[in-house]
């Protein structure tokens, strides 16, 4: 561990700062090596470029406990800069290594970089992956499992097996040819088919179980535009986590999962010995693509069992509005849940600021944009982080994106909302578009409080329709076709956030913004300090830090 050396005195001072009660066999060391490689991932096709985490395409999953201090120095080996980001994971008051452009500076190649960060009270499912460009086409993805530390009761017997699929939609073209045609101002094809944990459909994947046992599958949707379906055929789900979050354990035939959500659900192999089809499907489009693999019970019959598809309602977005609202918090689970202002009754909290988010598409110097309020994002040319930290002006204006949408036009800009330490928000998302979006917010879960039905249009009338008792507290929401969805968050978390659409494409053309969670202590308590061994850049690139204060 060579370097070690370069940066054990900076880790050792910040484990002092966020894991003061925190045993030594709490830290999680990992050496990550990002290179790329070829892979045939459908018979048919060409060998792909990816991007391998040692030598794995998708990358190794990390397994964590509650509190542990994740260690991991990243070795870039590609021939441009890169970053590692952490879907869903909490990192308390410590943006500087949340791994997006806007708080850290990239790697660049043939360098590396040692995150270090305690992963708090968290418990659940996640993943990491590349943040940078469209990156995040090529691979770079891992899971992330993060298990309640010992006495800690967990609301469901311990599983038999706990499997983890990462599914997604993927694309033909590598990420360069992605990237360029996107900054040439054309829009990109429909992704090309589905993945499951890196295979394509052509190979003959399968899980192995036992009759009479219940396992756990841990299901992320690591892809760019696509929601999926998941179905065993004839088996029943029981939903018990999503994103953290102990759900009402409520049963299905099939779950939804929208772009940058996961979930666990549990499945009791209570059918006659035989080998049954995983399905996972896409949703809500024209020309569905769907990826099989098996589950195999040991010993099958000698006969095969018939088992058609779950047959569901014509109209796929009102089932899946309708198993959305069904998707609650379990109130009587104990252990780690997230706990706003230091009461759980969200309800009951008085809002500060409404926001309300609308989608807007649009053409800017005759190439296509995304945004939100008529603002499409352009990434500054130093972090915003830095920019904060070492006061160098002009890098982004506060204030830049409006709380509500307005009939100008779209502008571009490097757009930050500026927002109090212990505000509560109402958050409005209103989807002017005929597709579903997913919005995520880095550093901070949200309460979803309302979904709107098709064809609906948010007023103040619609929060008679909240559910100000149990409403699922996640990271990452969908908003239907031509509806809304209402969130309610507490921003208890200071640092420079990122806001954005996990539809990729709209992204990486301006679908996102920051949200500055401003405190005057300028506390420890509130935020720890830069790291010293942060990468600097832009016009932060020759600053000085100042005093690192374990």
């Amino acid at each position: 561990m060579a370097w070690w050396s370069d940066v054990g005195v900076w880790i050792m001072m910040t484990m002092t700062i966020i894991s003061f009660v925190q045993a030594e066999d709490s830290n999680r060391f990992f050496d990550f090596r990002v290179t790329y490689g070829n892979i045939t991932l459908f018979k048919t096709d060409p060998p792909r470029r990816v991007i391998l985490i040692n030598e794995k395409f998708p990358g190794p999953e990390l397994h964590l406990v509650t509190n542990d201090n994740l260690i991991i120095n990243v070795h870039n080996d590609l021939d441009e800069p890169f970053l590692l980001s952490w879907n869903g994971l909490h990192l308390k008051r410590n943006s500087y290594q949340d791994g997006v452009y806007g708080t850290t500076c990239p790697i660049p190649p043939r360098k590396n970089y040692t995150y270090a960060f305690n992963v708090g009270d968290q418990v659940g499912t996640y993943f990491y992956f590349p943040s940078l460009g469209f990156q995040k086409a090529d691979g770079g993805f891992g899971a992330i499992r993060i298990l309640s530390r010992p006495g800690i009761p967990v609301p469901f017997p311990q599983p038999a097996g706990d499997f983890t699929l990462l599914i997604g939609d993927w694309y033909f073209w590598d990420e360069k040819k992605l990237k360029a045609r996107l900054d040439g101002g054309r829009m990109i094809p429909r992704p090309y088919d589905v993945l499951v944990n890196g295979n394509g459909k052509s190979a003959s994947t399968s899980l192995t179980v036992e009759k009479g046992k219940t396992y756990r599958f841990r299901i992320l949707n690591v892809g760019f535009h696509r929601s999926l379906n998941f179905e065993i055929l004839g088996h029943m789900l029981k939903l018990v986590e999503v994103e953290g979050t102990y759900t009402v354990q409520s049963m299905y035939p099939s779950v939804d999962i929208h772009v940058g959500q996961s979930l666990s659900v549990l499945v009791t192999m209570d059918q006659p010995p035989d080998n049954y089809s995983i399905m996972v499907g896409s949703r809500f489009l024209d020309g569905q693509s769907n990826y099989k693999l098996f589950l195999n019970y040991t010993n099958p019959n000698s006969k095969r069992s018939k088992v058609v598809p779950h047959k569901e309602p014509d109209n796929e977005i009102d089932y899946s509005i309708e198993q959305a609202r069904s998707i609650k918090t379990n109130l009587t689970a104990s252990g780690q849940r997230h706990n706003a202002q230091g009461s759980y009754h969200y309800g009951r909290v008085k809002i500060s600021r409404t926001l309300i988010l609308e989608s807007s598409a649009g053409v800017v110097n005759r190439k296509q944009r995304y945004g939100l309020n008529g603002v499409s994002f352009v990434p500054a040319d130093t972090p915003l982080k830095l920019a904060d930290y070492f006061k160098i002006k002009g890098v982004y204006k506060v204030g830049s994106i409006p709380d509500k949408p307005g009939k100008k036009g779209m502008r571009l800009e490097t757009a930050v909302m500026e927002v109090h330490h212990k505000d509560f928000l109402e958050i409005v998302l209103q989807n002017r578009e005929k597709m579903v979006q997913t919005y995520h917010l880095d550093g901070h879960n949200f309460w979803v409080v309302g979904i709107g039905n098709r064809w609906s249009n948010w007023s103040h009338a619609s929060r008679r329709e909240y559910n100000l008792k149990d409403a699922i507290s996640r990271s990452t929401t969908q908003v239907f076709p031509k509806s809304w969805t209402a969130v309610y968050v507490a921003l208890d978390n200071v640092g420079m956030w990122n806001f954005r659409t996990e539809i990729w494409a709209n992204q990486y053309l301006g679908q996102q913004f920051y949200v500055r969670v401003y405190s005057p202590a300028n506390s420890t308590r509130d935020e720890y300090p830069l790291p010293k061994n942060a990468l600097l850049c832009g016009r932060a690139s020759n600053r000085h830090r100042r005093d690192f204060v374990p």
